[in-house]
């Protein structure tokens, strides 16, 4: 095999509640990760000359070591002593710096690439072990499917599937540093929690009305008030007949789940329609897993 075609699929967080912050800095979480149907591509071809040549549909985007993609490719390198090099192409659809792991889910793509173009023989949890030196979601991106993860996102329990049901992806244009949302999240008395457990009882159910019920985020107490475009928007998608509207991760992007695909359709023309988001997309849970 000398090419490689392949799809670098998103995440949306159906719950995320952070447990503490720990003494390094870093904070405990548990959340509920659920993989959609929006997708980087990644095109990999080996070559004769021992370099990782990057490039990318987005000019603003780095193609050396900055990049997961090249830190991944260059981490395999590395260890299996690796004489040949490998050109890249990343078509990027999913938003970036969006709470979607959109640069953790490539770099969990070049590394099962790599693996197979190079024929490393690694198996999917010898590539996790990897994957979380470039980033802790990284792990969670080659297993896919729904999962809790906890401790700083790496410690991973697959779950029972989600439901399958039309999810509205919609991402203003404004960025949020998650280390500013972290540091300034308040853990206290007053702080909401959401109901994790619960949520995955739900799921186990394939109860999806109690599954919306129980979605919740708890760095939405920061991003929000912040970024009220995001409370916007979640407002927009509820009036559009979402059975709930939350943002992924440290946002900004606000994701909404549907019963319907029509309503869901109808949902994303009035979204674009309303200016409230720069990228709307229209997709679906991917389960890789069938009961």
């Amino acid at each position: 095999m000398d090419t490689i075609s392949l799809k670098a699929l998103a995440k949306i967080n159906l719950g995320l509640d952070v447990v503490r912050r720990r003494e390094d800095g870093y904070h405990e979480v548990r959340m509920v990760m659920q993989t959609i149907h929006l997708y980087d591509r990644l095109d990999m071809e080996k070559t004769a000359h021992q370099e990782i040549d990057l490039s990318t549909n987005l000019s603003y985007l780095p193609v050396n070591e900055n990049n997961l993609v090249y830190r991944a490719g260059k981490l395999l390198m590395d260890e299996f002593g690796i004489t040949d090099g490998v050109k890249v192409y990343l078509n990027k659809r999913i938003p970036v710096a969006a709470g979607m792991a959109g640069g953790s889910t490539d770099a969990a793509a070049m590394l099962y690439g790599m693996n197979e173009l190079f024929e490393l023989g690694l198996s999917r949890e010898q590539l996790m072990e990897r994957g979380v030196k470039i980033g802790a979601d990284v792990p969670y991106c080659l297993m896919r499917g729904t999962a809790l993860a906890e401790g700083i996102g790496e410690k991973l329990t697959p779950l029972a599937p989600m439901v399958k049901c039309p999810v509205l992806i919609a991402k203003p244009a404004i960025s949020v540093s998650t280390k500013f949302v972290y540091q300034n999240l308040k853990l206290d008395a007053q702080t909401k929690h959401p109901d994790i457990d619960g949520l995955i009882a739900d799921i186990r159910r394939q109860d999806l009305m109690a599954i919306a019920g129980d979605m919740g985020n708890v760095l939405e107490s920061v991003t929000i008030p912040n970024y009220p475009v995001i409370a916007g928007i979640k407002e927009k998608m509820m009036d559009c007949g979402a059975i709930n509207a939350m943002m992924s991760g440290s946002g900004p992007t606000v994701f909404g789940l549907f019963e319907e695909e029509e309503t869901a359709q109808l949902a994303y023309q009035r979204m674009k329609e309303s200016g409230l988001a720069k990228q709307v997309y229209l997709t679906t849970i991917y389960n890789n897993r069938r009961k």
